[in-house]
């Protein structure tokens, strides 16, 4: 525990530590001078002072953690999180309280503006709701339980019976929003998590919330961002996550629309792909369904009814071969706005004569 509170202690940190000291309780034990050499730094880390805080601190922790039923989650435990040690600056030690077993197969992050619209908050429920029928079993929510998007991600899993982890930027003394405590105990006791590498001692701060975000990313195969302005807390959760090298997706919006201008940006700059619907998510991650799933065909009408303009979008598509032809290529070539062309692609799609790809690509059906 002490460990986990060194400044700037990531897994890629905590491993070269041990590379070169014998156990974690010589990082504590060593002169400083020693230490220094060892690690070839003089960082404030080494100074016998700070580590002794440190120390003291953790002693001063486990009382909480016993008298109110914490586990913690050290890196080199077997059921650490295998996917944050894919992530260099994740944290070695983790605090919760629920038992959800976080190495499922199938883990996604919805996060999004605190001022949800109901477009938001629908997209949430129904994208929940689709991907419980085929991985029930498999399926984890991560979201941070704050405003809007996040606790709609929570409600909607919990509504589905699916495990949910609430990823705080704060100790498991308080909840904060106070006003999410009760959904908060409902995640505990339908077999999900509240998760949190911050102590009971730590100060609550805004850039606590920023640096849970990493967390948040880390956990999940993919990141969905559902609704967003162009700055915010989502935007750098969809940073992280690319940096992770894992999938994002946002869903489009109007061009008018205030909390879609980030999800609209992230489509047009390539940064995510564009997601309408649960099957684009299994495409794209290329999740097989299982033989129990409940496969919904999407029947296809004979001779659709097409717009002159949705007409040029598919006959363009034909005429690149009917296959993978990135959203940019027909936006150059047809000059169509790109906010309308994001429409017309989604009507195209639903009228069952174009199917969207991963990277922002689309084929002919």
């Amino acid at each position: 525990m002490a460990l986990a509170s060194v400044r700037g202690m990531g897994v890629e940190l905590a491993q070269r530590l041990l590379d070169v000291l014998p156990d974690e309780a010589s990082f504590f034990s060593a002169d400083s001078r020693e230490l220094g050499r060892l690690l070839q730094t003089n960082n404030k880390i080494i100074e016998s002072d700070y580590r002794r805080r440190l120390l003291k601190a953790a002693e001063e922790e486990i009382k909480f953690i016993r008298d109110n039923g914490i586990s913690v989650t050290y890196f080199t435990d077997h059921d650490f999180p295998a996917r944050l040690l894919n992530a260099p600056d994740s944290p070695i030690l983790l605090y919760s309280r629920g038992q959800c077993n976080l190495n499922r197969g199938k883990v996604i992050s919805i996060v999004g503006t605190r001022h949800a619209t109901p477009y938001g908050t629908r997209f949430c429920e129904t994208l929940v709701a689709d991907l419980t029928k085929y991985f029930k079993k498999d399926l984890i929510v991560v979201s941070g339980l704050a405003y809007g998007i996040d606790i709609a991600a929570h409600r909607a899993a919990l509504h589905e019976g699916v495990p949910t982890v609430a990823v705080l930027a704060h100790g498991l003394n308080t909840i904060y929003p106070a006003v999410h405590r009760s959904t908060a105990n409902e995640i505990v006791r339908n077999g999900g998590t509240l998760l949190t590498d911050y102590t009971s001692h730590d100060y609550i701060s805004r850039a606590n919330f920023l640096a849970r975000n990493r967390i948040v990313a880390a956990l999940a195969d993919c990141t969905v961002i559902v609704e967003s302005a162009e700055k915010g807390g989502a935007m750098v959760t969809a940073s992280i996550a690319a940096s992770y090298n894992r999938d994002v997706f946002a869903l489009p919006g109007r061009y008018t629309d205030a909390y879609s201008a980030g999800c609209n940006k992230l489509i047009s700059r390539n940064m995510a792909s564009m997601l309408t619907s649960s099957e684009d998510l299994i495409t794209a991650m290329r999740w097989e369904l299982p033989d129990n799933g409940v496969k919904q065909e999407r029947q296809r009408e004979l001779f659709p009814e097409l717009t002159t303009e949705e007409q040029q979008v598919l006959d363009f598509i034909k005429q690149q071969g009917g296959t993978q032809v990135h959203i940019n290529t027909i936006y150059s070539a047809l000059k169509i706005p790109m906010s309308q062309l994001l429409g017309m692609l989604i009507d195209l799609e639903f009228k069952g004569v174009v199917a969207p790809a991963a990277g922002n690509k689309y084929s002919t059906t």
